[in-house]
């Protein structure tokens, strides 16, 4: 029997027999635990797991719904909430799974009388689990004792360790006033919004919409519910950091063991030249065996004043990371050394040290570290392949080698807009081909531009060239699309968005009303301007335009980037000769170019 359901008093007769099963579950701990597995979204790396709880298989209590909703008509809630807890943790524990734990708890649990924050704490202690590593999911409900105690609570829980997430934002009325009262790490959306993303608009903008927030909010937002490989492109182009998912995995008694969930198309970063690996940033660190005690890993740090991290392996794979001072200051208290120095060095560890893959690039890693906790930026991150441990990195190399990448970018900027120009559009065009992605390059070009500048001066050119720049650039997905100018009026957009062709229409829907202010009223109202060209004849030339040339790549259709930009160039010139703002459309297939009938905005 639970220790939280010692002093319960369960109700008297008449009990129905879903009333007896259910006390008889809470008295001796009958449910089921499953596990589904949370991952980030980008690479498929294991963040950790949701904890999912059952009735016993063959009762008429095992579907979650019907069993909470008993416990709720029966007024133990809270009681089977605890029990579940109890339940997961000692599951948990016993398979030694790794990564975070994501565990669902009500509100009204949290403020029980008979579950302090000090009670909760010691659960986990017994269970072995750090608080860091558990993540308190709370579900939908609005506390009955009012949200200035559950904010203490929470409060004091956060000072613990723990950490904190909203569970199945949108579903019910009170999830943003918790959002708003108790600031949670993290915060997952509710499947009914993941669900078919990518055909309905409205779903799509809302989710755009929380994106934003959970930035300004400083959470991190979690998608559930994911089943479609369209669903998950949908949600990384919003912003999504993580999710989970029968497209990931279904929740399992015993979860697979999978660093890495190999999940359809990778996010490609948008920088010009192929990215720096994490492992351009390895340090060889000398590691400890987990048998390894506390004294060995103190006279390590004592000779080794460079050193600020050591890692921790078993089988060699990393278990954990001492950090120096951490460690150091640990010895230096009174009689700690005597305390300390014949244990594993594992009680001075932090056994969920940041651990990522060699072959992840450096902005990726770096909005790893960004969702991560602060103290990663200073204690340093594990590198590994294939599981096992490879060296160390650190923030401070990480941000020395991300500076260089942006001086590179710079150096080739058109320094008109400061966009990326010919060299990084090549360098990207050639490495999206050699990783075999397919893309679709948009060829962005103004209409009747040398008239303009010729009647209205080079200023007013710029001016118009800056315009459309800055136009580009807030409409694209600036995670997963690349904006280039090739000179001149000439611009180059290689995109990866799902909604491409959207945002393209945007661009012409906003370029044609922010242009207008670059005319003379009388120009506007005549719908364009009279020039006199170089023999003195007088030509009228209707108000600026945008033409942009649309070219899809497929993999294996084009051998180098010059094929590319051949390509590109002839859509634009078939964009081109149509009136006004327009976008011509190729579609690249295996007996070469097919020209369908111009899509014209």
């Amino acid at each position: 029997m639970n220790a939280f359901c010692d002093d319960v008093t369960l109700a008297s007769p008449p009990p129905a027999p879903s009333r007896v099963l259910l006390e008889r579950i809470i008295h001796e701990g009958l449910v089921q635990v499953v596990f589904q597995p949370i991952v980030y979204l980008s690479s498929g790396e294991l963040v950790g797991y949701e904890a999912l709880v059952r009735g016993p298989s063959d009762s008429i209590l095992h579907s979650p719904v019907a069993l909470f909703a008993h416990a709720a008509e029966a007024g133990l809630s809270a009681v089977l909430d605890q029990v579940c807890m109890a339940a997961v943790l000692r599951e948990f524990g016993r398979q030694q799974l790794p990564g975070q734990l994501f565990i669902n708890v009500m509100p009204d649990t949290l403020l029980c009388e008979d579950l302090t924050v000090d009670s909760l704490l010691g659960m986990l202690a017994v269970s072995g689990l750090p608080a860091s590593r558990v993540v308190l999911e709370l579900t939908e409900t609005r506390p009955n004792a009012g949200y200035p105690m559950l904010r203490k609570v929470v409060d004091a829980l956060r000072g613990g360790g723990l950490r904190l997430a909203l569970d199945d934002l949108g579903e019910g009325y009170s999830n943003l006033r918790l959002w708003s009262e108790l600031s949670p790490e993290l915060v997952k959306l509710d499947k009914y919004f993941v669900q078919n993303i990518h055909q309905d608009p409205i779903k799509l903008q809302f989710v755009r919409s929380l994106v934003d927030m959970a930035r300004a909010a400083g959470s991190t937002l979690v998608a559930e519910g994911i089943e479609l490989a369209e669903e998950l492109a949908v949600l990384r182009d919003l912003g999504v950091l993580m999710g989970q998912g029968y497209l990931m995995a279904r929740p399992a008694a015993r979860p697979e063991r999978v660093a890495r969930y190999a999940l359809p198309g990778h996010t490609v970063p948008r920088v010009g030249r192929k990215l720096p690996q994490a492992r351009n940033l390895l340090q060889q660190v000398a590691p400890l065996p987990d048998s390894a005690s506390c004294e060995q890993a103190y006279r390590l740090f004592a000779e080794q004043p460079e050193c600020f991290a050591i890692p921790v392996l078993r089988h060699g794979r990393p278990v954990g990371l001492l950090s120096r001072h951490h460690v150091l200051e640990s010895f230096a208290k009174p009689f700690n050394r005597e305390l300390l120095a014949k244990k594993a060095c594992m009680v001075l560890a932090d056994p969920a040290p940041l651990v990522v893959p060699a072959e992840l690039d450096v902005h990726a890693l770096s909005s790893r570290l960004v969702a991560a906790e602060r103290r990663y930026l200073l204690d340093g991150f594990i590198i590994e392949e294939n599981g096992l441990y490879l060296g160390m990195g650190n923030g401070q190399d990480l941000m020395r080698v991300i500076s260089e990448q942006q001086l590179i970018a710079a150096r080739y900027a058109n320094p008109l807009t400061g966009l990326p120009g010919n060299v990084p559009i090549s360098d990207e065009v050639a490495r999206m081909l050699d990783e075999g992605v397919a893309f679709v390059v948009a060829y962005v070009d103004l209409d009747y531009f040398k008239p303009f500048n010729d009647q209205y001066g080079y200023g007013a050119g710029d001016d118009m060239i800056r315009l459309l720049g800055t136009i580009l650039e807030s409409v694209v997905d600036a995670s997963r699309d690349f904006v280039g100018h090739v000179g001149g009026d000439d611009f180059v957009l290689l995109l990866q968005s799902c909604n491409w062709l959207q945002r393209l229409q945007q661009v012409l829907q906003q370029f044609d009303q922010s242009v207008l202010s670059l005319f003379t009223e009388s120009d506007r109202l005549a719908g364009g301007f009279c020039v006199a060209d170089r023999l003195g004849q007088v030509q009228f030339f209707p108000l600026t335009s945008v033409s942009i040339g649309v070219l899809q790549v497929r993999p294996g259709f084009f051998t180098s980037h010059y094929a590319v930009a051949s390509a590109a160039t002839h859509a634009k010139k078939m964009a081109k000769k149509q009136d006004g703002s327009a976008i011509y459309y190729e579609n690249s297939t295996q007996s070469g170019l097919v020209h369908s009938n111009a899509a014209l905005v």
